[in-house]
């Protein structure tokens, strides 16, 4: 076996062709977790557009590719999953059966050390580095989406028939309303993100529109297109008004949820909500096997999901003075924040210190 390390602009067509087909295939392989759109090439090549650092590791036998790993590399050799922080799925993509030895990797990378936060099932040779294992919830709509709505009744009935009839309160009230699966327009997406850069800030938490490259790179992804990606726009309307957004990312059979927001002027009609089941309709009409809500608990995710996947976060080090100097700074704060999340008694008080904080910062 040998590794190879590119930047993304020097990536064959064949080498890209080659990653695609091992994620269409993923399912079929028994390896769906590989199938998420954030482990796709467009992906990646979107970050290497927007950030410095972006390299892609192909390890090839008898010289055809069978592993992609991309990542992020600073000049010390600090090595983060692409896209750290905005990223939903973290891993290499690899052909059914692919064996690796993670320091080995992270040597031809120039790595002494690659950090995580969620890494997918399956990656034996990275997991060893695990500091966590989270819930990342999944709506199922492979079957259909009348299937999938039977389970939510089964499951959450006063939850499915509220919403149900929220929406057609919306209707009555409001407008017509409509949804759009994959709605093209720049100015509705320019609308979402101003709605989310002021959720941040209402709950105070840290704006990520307030960084250009976050920014940027939703911009490039909302452009990119391919029959195996694409970045989705998803718009529900009452009347000719939106009233809630979402854009994420779809690969073949995996639509990874992102960023989704609502006009607080409609908040009694949970639009968010009536969303969500719209996503999961259009979602099983174009034959997706599952919307991945992503990690983090959340009441509407626990709501909607039908199980869940496990991600993990941590990191695989070479033995290297600049691997012990990471961990020991990175690991206090991520044990810290992974502390307040997990435990109610801690979450409940730092939340509504962080929302009073964002109404300060609302009113100046």
């Amino acid at each position: 076996m040998s590794i190879s390390v590119y930047r993304p602009g020097e990536l064959t067509a064949g080498d890209r062709a080659a990653w695609t087909a091992m994620q269409s295939q993923s399912f079929e392989n028994g390896t769906p977790q590989l199938a998420n759109p954030f482990l796709a090439p467009e992906f990646a090549l979107a970050v290497g557009r927007c950030r410095r650092g972006v390299r892609i590791a192909v390890a090839r036998e008898e010289g055809e590719p069978v592993a992609f790993l991309p990542f992020q590399r600073s000049v010390s050799g600090v090595g983060r999953a692409i896209g750290l922080g905005v990223s939903d799925a973290q891993g290499l993509v690899h052909r059914p059966g692919f064996q690796w030895d993670a320091r080995e990797l992270l040597s031809a990378c120039s790595m002494s050390v690659w950090e995580f936060d969620h890494l997918v099932e399956g990656q034996k040779p990275f997991e060893v580095g695990a500091a966590g294992s989270y819930a990342s919830p999944v709506i199922d709509v492979e079957q259909g989406y009348e299937a999938y709505l039977a389970q939510l009744r089964k499951q959450a009935g006063k939850f499915t028939r509220t919403t149900l009839a929220k929406e057609r309160k919306l209707g009555r009230d409001v407008g017509e309303v409509r949804y759009e699966h994959d709605e093209r327009d720049p100015d509705v997406l320019a609308t979402l993100i101003g709605w989310k850069s002021a959720q941040y800030r209402r709950t105070g938490r840290s704006d990520r529109f307030a960084h250009a490259w976050i920014a940027h790179l939703v911009e490039q992804l909302f452009h990119t297109r391919t029959p195996s990606f694409a970045g989705l726009l998803s718009v529900l309307y009452a009347g000719d008004r939106p009233v809630a957004a979402h854009f994420g990312l779809r690969s073949e059979r995996v639509l990874a949820c992102w960023f989704p927001a609502y006009d607080p002027a409609f908040a009694k009609f949970s639009p968010g909500l009536v969303l969500h089941l719209r996503m999961a309709e259009g979602a099983a009409a174009q034959g997706m096997a599952y919307l991945d809500l992503g990690r983090g608990e959340k009441e509407y995710k626990d709501s909607l999901k039908t199980r869940e996947l496990t991600v993990s976060e941590g990191w695989v080090t070479r033995r290297h003075p600049v691997a012990l100097a990471h961990r020991a700074r990175r690991a206090p704060v991520r044990a810290l924040r992974n502390t307040v999340l997990s435990r109610p008694e801690l979450f409940d008080p730092a939340d509504r210190l962080l929302k009073r904080m964002g109404r300060f910062r609302s009113a100046d």
